[in-house]
């Protein structure tokens, strides 16, 4: 018997709450604006539902506690502390059997450790970087591939811990950065081989066979600086100043979607989200990461702004993640 979905609530971190409990602006990066809320919210009416704005995982609980329900919640959760933060609104929601749109929780804990992520991606026969991962200054004597390296915190977001000092050339500056990342976000560091090539994201929708890319966006730099020329949460806060984001030939986003769709898949990953790709020397597509809970701010969010420049209109990229996730809970 299929669902009716009437109901729809809405959770989500604030990031001005965040902000004004003494967050830094670099902290609360991965949380939505209310402008966000307001894109979402407004979409999801224009689709017919009734909404309610829920709020953050303890804002969830509490209204669970007092009788409130719904027929589906759409959950841009990103969490505040532990390793499987992106997933505890999932968790709390699979409790009380409520469904929700985007990824659950074994996929949302899997995800946000890169290390674990790429091991899954690379069993699976998707190109993606040789790596290493450093969870103790002790660690890191054990790097053993060639320079240069590139090194970023295991499981954050929105650029965060990443910039230039990231591409690493040589042995010193691999102790100093891996040091400095260890202490500073207080997790592992994903070390892996630098790629030269070129660097795109990918656009996903829709769940196993069903699913599709958006379409795909090339990362440029308008300044070929080796100083600055990493895509971090700098370039990504600054977005309108340093970078430009493009369309690629047709048979270079072809090979950056199978990529990142067979990544996709293999992750069991739904309903929407992103799949960031960087050519190796040979040109060849490399899986990078995954973010099954991209930004969807209709204005700065890579999705969205991908969607545009390959003819999709907010409206229809939220369709095509409300109908795959309403789809996928009446087939269960």
């Amino acid at each position: 018997m299929k669902q009716t979905i009437k109901k729809v609530g809405i959770t989500y971190d604030l990031k001005q709450d965040y902000i004004n409990a003494g967050f830094s602006k670099e902290e609360a990066a991965e949380f939505d604006e209310i402008g966000t809320i307001d894109a979402i919210d407004n979409e999801l009416i224009a689709m017919g539902f009734e909404t309610e704005r829920i709020g953050n995982v303890k804002m969830l609980i509490a209204q669970l506690q007092q009788g409130e329900r719904w027929d589906m919640v759409f959950n841009i959760c990103e969490g505040v502390s532990g390793i499987g933060r992106e997933a505890q609104v999932p968790a709390v929601l699979d409790v009380y059997n409520i469904p929700y749109v985007f990824s659950d929780v074994l996929v949302l804990a899997l995800t946000l450790h890169k290390g674990l992520t790429k091991r899954v991606v690379r069993d699976a026969g998707v190109p993606t970087p040789d790596f290493y991962l450093v969870e103790t200054e002790t660690d890191i004597a054990q790097v053993n591939l060639p320079y240069p390296l590139f090194a970023k915190p295991v499981a954050e977001g929105t650029g965060k811990g990443i910039s230039a000092n990231s591409r690493i050339k040589n042995a010193e500056q691999l102790k100093l950065v891996c040091t400095q990342l260890l202490k500073e976000f207080k997790q592992p560091v994903l070390v892996e081989t630098f790629l030269p090539g070129r660097e795109f994201t990918v656009g996903i929708v829709g769940n196993g066979a069903d699913c599709k890319a958006v379409g795909t966006m090339e990362i440029l730099f308008k300044k070929k600086d080796e100083t600055n020329e990493v895509y971090s949460y700098n370039s990504k806060s600054n977005y309108h100043e340093l970078m430009d984001y493009t369309v690629p030939e047709k048979e270079v986003a072809l090979a950056c979607e199978q990529t990142a769709l067979n990544a996709w898949k293999a992750l069991g990953c739904v309903d929407g989200g992103r799949v960031d790709i960087r050519m190796d020397s040979n040109g060849i597509p490399n899986f990078i990461e995954v973010n099954p809970l991209a930004g969807l701010n209709p204005i700065d969010s890579d999705l969205p702004i991908l969607g545009y420049k390959n003819g999709w209109t907010y409206s229809k990229l939220m369709n095509e993640i409300v109908n795959s996730a309403i789809k996928r809970i009446q087939h269960k």
